[in-house]
């Protein structure tokens, strides 16, 4: 049986990026309990030429293999940075270029960060109608960080880590059933 393909998407212009790196964390303990085989892009990845995209024929080559590459996949990780209590324009631009039943049915995480927890809810107020309008199954629990919960770039802290931990296990119970046989938390 092949491995679910499971792709992170993070929002974000620029790389390192704390976006990218919860999405990356995120992905990185998926891949660790062996959920499925990972991948990552960025908004970066999709150029800046996208902006000017009236529909998804306009976009590049290398857009379009990332739009296909999520609407592909088995599973997906979204992560936005937050700026004044909203995703980005780009990052809703590049979406709004998705039929309405690309997503279909796909399990998601939904993830974002911001400068400081007056943006936390964003996951519920913004991320979650968005990604409810494609029909998507997301697990209950959102991930929300700020800079404090982060070790540089790469790495998160023990108490991100948990709520990594809980999205993950709900997220595996989302997933086709040969992946929900596996381990759903490795917290103890």
């Amino acid at each position: 049986m092949s491995k679910l393909q499971i792709v992170g998407f993070s929002g974000n212009f620029s790389r390192p990026s704390r976006t990218r790196g919860l999405v990356q964390a995120v992905l990185g303990e998926i891949s660790a309990r062996g959920l499925g085989e990972t991948q990552l892009f960025d908004l970066v990845d999709v150029g800046p030429e996208f902006a000017g995209a009236y529909r998804r024929a306009d976009l590049s080559p290398q857009a379009q293999k990332v739009a296909t590459a999520i609407e592909g996949a088995d599973a997906i990780i979204v992560g936005s940075a937050i700026y004044k209590g909203a995703y980005s324009g780009l990052f809703k631009h590049f979406f709004d270029l998705f039929e309405p039943a690309a997503l279909t049915g796909k399990p998601v995480i939904l993830t974002a960060t911001g400068g400081s927890s007056r943006h936390a809810l964003v996951i519920e107020t913004h991320l979650r109608p968005l990604f409810s309008f494609f029909n998507v199954v997301s697990a209950p629990a959102g991930i929300f960080a700020t800079e404090a919960d982060f070790n540089g770039y790469d790495g998160i802290k023990d108490s991100l880590s948990i709520r990594v931990d809980e999205a993950i296990g709900q997220f595996a119970r989302l997933l086709p059933s040969a992946a929900t046989a596996l381990p759903l938390s490795r917290i103890a």
